[in-house]
């Protein structure tokens, strides 16, 4: 056989070389082979039928917490993957440099999928997290320790993407700014962008967004009120405008509380879309309101955002943001991560962070994944979690996860 796989008949919209028309797509030892009209399904040894399908690059979730059983909120990727048509997870500092290579070698190196990671700038990761524990890792600046954070990153450099800090009361305490300085000046020394996640006030946005460079990411921009990014108008504050103009990424980090339809609509009211698309999955948001990275897709095709700017902000715009441009497209000679997506019609009802419900004619669902070169199919195609979505406020951590990983 010339080819391993043959994904035939499908729409193939590539958004970082703008090919979108009806193609095939052949694979060969792990790599994209051939991109035609029409390729012989004789000429491989499998064939996935893409009728009616879109055929995308693997999507890409720039911000998820995959560091499952070793921290409180971690999920399992491989369980997600097919799922969510996602084949890189990029792991947002659950993580530092305390238990980083726990993380290496329990989790990314036995994945199927490719996992990607930020080192926290705590040196205990994210470790208190749960709806009735929650510990801030930045909250004690003694763990804040930046010379700690840079020899992981130069310790596992070949899986590390930057630096993330998690600033604001929650992830913070009292401890105000002084997080983000000591990450950025980590940041700094290993050449690597930073991703900020700011929560509620101290510090405040302001505070946070003129520190940021070109390149660094700021998670959770549509967030709700306080540090929301626009005024109770609905105009976009200035300080978020200037950050966009000079480079600053602006990612979704969708999540449990980090996602406002009504913040959403103003920022695209004034021609402020988001440069990524990201879940921010983890154990309290993997069930509602986030799901995955297909769920929230869904939302800002609901709000407006166009199909193939959607898909871009999932592919090849959070591919460049962490200098990794041999993901998140399809191209000849490509890496073999694809999407087979479809646009399902019927009535969903999609809740943000807040508890607003916003309903849509359609939404994005996966019928499998290929990672380096092989089919992995969805087999859990119910598409009906949306509409299940039960917030579990009163149940214990032990609860939880027993709930979402079996006894």
């Amino acid at each position: 056989m010339q080819f391993d796989l043959l994904i035939k008949g499908g729409r193939v919209i590539d958004p970082a070389s703008g090919l979108d028309a009806q193609r095939d797509v052949a694979i060969a030892d792990g790599r994209v082979a051939a991109i035609d009209a029409a390729i012989d399904a004789e000429a491989s040894g499998e064939v996935v039928d893409a009728r009616d399908c879109i055929v995308t690059p693997g999507l890409v979730d720039l911000h998820s917490h995959v560091y499952w059983g070793g921290t409180s909120l971690g999920v399992d990727a491989d369980r997600l993957a097919a799922r969510s048509g996602t084949t890189t997870f990029i792991d947002a500092g659950s993580a530092g440099a305390g238990n980083f290579l726990g993380f290496r070698r329990h989790v990314i190196e036995r994945s199927k999928v490719r996992i990607l990671a930020y080192v926290n700038i705590s040196f205990a990761g994210i470790f208190g997290f749960a709806k009735s524990v929650s510990v801030g890792e930045c909250s004690d600046l003694r763990l804040c320790e930046p010379r700690e954070t840079v020899a992981a990153v130069r310790e596992h450099a070949d899986v590390v993407v930057g630096v993330k800090v998690r600033s604001g009361k929650h992830a913070g305490g009292t401890s105000g700014i002084a997080p983000v300085d000591l990450a950025l000046e980590a940041a700094d020394k290993v050449g690597l962008p930073l991703m900020a996640h700011i929560d509620e006030p101290p510090p405040g946005r302001s505070e946070v967004l003129p520190r940021l460079r070109r390149g660094d990411i700021l998670t959770h921009c549509f967030r709700p009120f306080p540090n929301a990014p626009v005024f109770a108008s609905g105009a976009v504050r200035p300080d978020m405008r200037l950050a966009h103009e000079r480079g600053v990424i602006f990612d979704i980090g969708h999540g449990m509380g980090s996602f406002d339809f009504e913040v959403a609509k103003a920022m695209l009211a004034e021609g402020l879309a988001p440069d990524v698309i990201s879940s921010d999955v983890h154990l309290y948001c993997v069930d509602g309101p986030a799901f995955d990275i297909l769920v929230c897709m869904s939302k800002l095709m609901a709000l407006g955002m166009p199909l193939v700017e959607v898909l871009r902000a999932a592919t090849v715009a959070p591919a460049n943001a962490i200098a990794r441009p041999e993901l998140g497209v399809l191209e000849v000679g490509g890496i073999g991560d694809v999407a087979v997506l479809r646009q399902l019609p019927g009535r969903f009802t999609f809740v943000d962070a807040v508890g607003s419900s916003l309903v849509s004619d359609r939404r994005l669902v996966s019928n499998g994944i290929v990672i380096g070169g092989k089919w992995w199919p969805n087999e859990a195609p119910d598409h009906n979690e949306t509409e299940r979505f039960e917030p579990h406020a009163h149940h214990t951590h032990v609860e939880v996860a027993a709930r979402h990983f079996g006894k």
